[in-house]
């Protein structure tokens, strides 16, 4: 009796200590977390042990505040499974001197988790550098996190504050679940889209909450089956795909279903633009918007094949993204201009469906619709009254 007592002593020894050696903790890497001493080094030493590590690893940022610059938390890792899990906070350096394209990178890892905690760029320092928003050749702020090639991630319940310039982006991912985030950033802020995905396939956001200073999410060329459902967004410039159509061999962009989003005060509702002159020809195709609720929303509805944010645009060529089999059905709300759905195509838009759309215009008078080239089926409820 003894001895059997004495085995099973040793086994939940062993099995607490094989639990221990996979969690790796930051502060055991000399991470202060207090705010003021750089804890970029003991952040990277501490990934680089978990990432060696055998099985499924959880590296642990404990509460506190972790001043940091530019880390790359890369792979391929060891690991089954790898979670970082951040109890605290991430505080980015302000020297923008010491960035490249990013700040907190996750690349090449297969079975990333990314949980909890606040990401906090500290971007107003940076803000008046941006000239993004007037200058076609401006320098790129830093990113505030990256996913480049991994497979396989979740991110969920972490909060993003003020980043630099994008709170997130996707890059080359595959099957990401991303839920509970909270993003957020002033409206004034330059270039701070919520979510950037781009060259992504399998993409899921999900229970979702953005309010910052550009597109809550925009997804860029070379995407394919990308989900967003219960997003609130505003204020912001909306729900975009694109802007497409502006560099050679931008990748096709299809499969896109985007449902039950409410927009507040946003700039735009949901929105597709793509680019004149397009160096090489693309696809924006296989679309479904649906269930979408504008509060107060300027540009509630608008596909816009002429997108050029500059004072001076040339218009010598129509835009090379052909867009086709595009749905927006069960929208409803209210909008700040007179235009509620402007339809801007290009080429022909092939395959428009508008079905039970009700927007009110707040102002005098009652909302109207623009098209160019776009030849739509209408179903069901329609106000603004369908272009002729």
């Amino acid at each position: 009796m003894e001895a059997r007592l004495a085995l099973v002593v040793f086994a939940l020894l062993a099995s607490a200590s094989a639990a221990a050696a996979n969690v790796v903790n930051v502060k055991n890497y000399g991470a202060k977390g207090n705010g003021v001493v750089d804890d970029t080094k003991p952040l990277m030493s501490a990934w680089k042990a978990a990432c060696a590590a055998a099985g499924a690893v959880t590296l642990v940022v404990p509460a506190g505040t972790y001043y940091i610059g530019p880390v790359q938390f890369h792979g391929p890792c060891k690991a089954s499974t790898l979670t970082f899990q951040l109890q605290g906070t991430l505080k980015a350096a302000t020297d923008l001197k010491r960035f490249g394209n990013d700040w907190i990178e996750f690349g090449w890892v297969n079975g990333l988790t990314v949980a909890g905690g606040v990401i906090d760029g500290q971007g107003a320092a940076s803000w008046p550098f941006n000239k993004c928003p007037v200058r076609k050749d401006c320098k790129v702020l830093p990113t505030s996190v990256l996913f480049v090639n991994n497979q396989n991630t979740v991110v969920k319940d972490l909060t993003s504050v003020n980043p630099k310039f994008f709170h997130i982006a996707l890059l080359g991912t595959k099957n990401i679940r991303m839920s509970g985030l909270k993003i957020s950033a002033p409206s004034t802020s330059p270039n701070t889209d919520g979510i950037h995905i781009e060259r992504s396939a399998g993409v899921s956001i999900t229970d979702t909450h953005i309010a910052t200073g550009d597109d809550c999410i925009s997804i860029g060329q070379g995407n394919d089956n990308v989900e967003v459902a219960r997003v609130q967004c505003g204020p912001g410039h909306g729900m975009s795909v694109g802007s497409l159509g502006r560099y050679a061999g931008e990748g096709d962009v299809t499969r896109v279903h985007v449902r039950d989003m409410t927009f507040t005060g946003t700039m735009n509702g949901v929105r597709i633009k793509t680019w004149e002159n397009s160096p090489s020809k693309s696809n924006a195709a296989h679309m479904v918007f649906e269930n979408m609720v504008m509060n107060d929303v300027q540009n509630p509805v608008i596909i816009d094949q002429k997108y050029c944010p500059y004072y001076n645009c040339e218009h010598k060529y129509v835009s090379g993204v052909t867009i086709k089999d595009i749905t927006f059905k069960n929208i409803k709300g209210t909008a700040t201009t007179p235009v509620a759905v402007m339809l801007r195509c290009g080429v022909p838009c092939q395959g428009l469906v508008l079905q039970d759309v009700n927007l009110k215009y707040k102002g005098q008078g009652t909302a109207s619709a623009k098209c160019e080239n776009a030849k739509a089926k209408y179903v069901g409820v329609q106000l603004p009254k369908p272009c002729p």
